[in-house]
């Protein structure tokens, strides 16, 4: 069956994506502002972007208990296997 849109429709659909891609262009440009200043705030306290991303996310979603998990998890099979440091 083909999609029929009427004149309303249409005008709902022109609205919902200029303010989606007006949303992902914010975003977008948000995401390489915090880019720009994690990297230029790791260079000033010599601490990797990827470890500043991580502690970020870890922040944000609240989960340094799972994160503190999983990496007990890592060490007992790194462990397990011989190849930690």
């Amino acid at each position: 069956m083909a999609l029929t849109i009427n004149q309303e429709e249409k005008a709902k659909l022109i609205k919902l994506f200029e303010q989606g891609t007006q949303v992902l262009q914010e975003s977008e440009d948000l995401r390489a502002g915090l880019r720009d200043t994690i990297k230029f705030t790791g260079e000033e306290l010599g601490i990797k972007p990827a470890v500043l991303n991580k502690a970020i996310k870890i922040a944000h979603k609240h989960s340094l208990s799972e994160e503190r998990n999983t990496f007990e998890d890592i060490e007992t099979i790194l462990e397990t296997v011989r190849r930690g440091s």
